[in-house]
């Protein structure tokens, strides 16, 4: 389960932050994650919720935007969401669309604290 790990990394960069900004509490960490990641955003969830309660964070939320896969369609030249991430084809013309512009992300985009 990778994504343990990964929770673990996220409260990392989390406390880090923290004694940046002189131990300000963090209420909710935002993380941007793409389908094409390979996490599994409620295990992702699941793995936070475990690790956070031996840390400092016990009370901090982990708020996740799921992601997209978006390919860029060279007949039509513009992005679009694909159907599924099996099926790399335009939506709306079927041309095979393998440039992928998003869908693989896995970051933290921001962190709400507490005034």
């Amino acid at each position: 389960m990778h994504e343990l790990s990964i929770a673990l990394n996220i409260l990392e960069v989390a406390e880090e932050e923290a004694e940046r900004r002189a131990g300000q509490r963090i209420v909710s960490i935002r993380l941007k994650l793409g389908a094409l990641s390979g996490v599994d955003p409620k295990a992702l969830q699941s793995a936070y919720e475990l690790a956070r309660e031996t840390s400092a964070f016990a009370g901090t939320a982990l708020v996740v935007e799921e992601v997209p896969v978006v390919a860029h369609c060279p007949r039509c030249a513009v992005d679009r969401a694909v159907p599924s991430v099996w099926h790399l084809c335009c939506p709306v013309c079927g041309t095979p669309t393998p440039q992928v512009v998003a869908g693989r992300e896995l970051e933290i985009v921001g962190l709400e604290i507490e005034a």
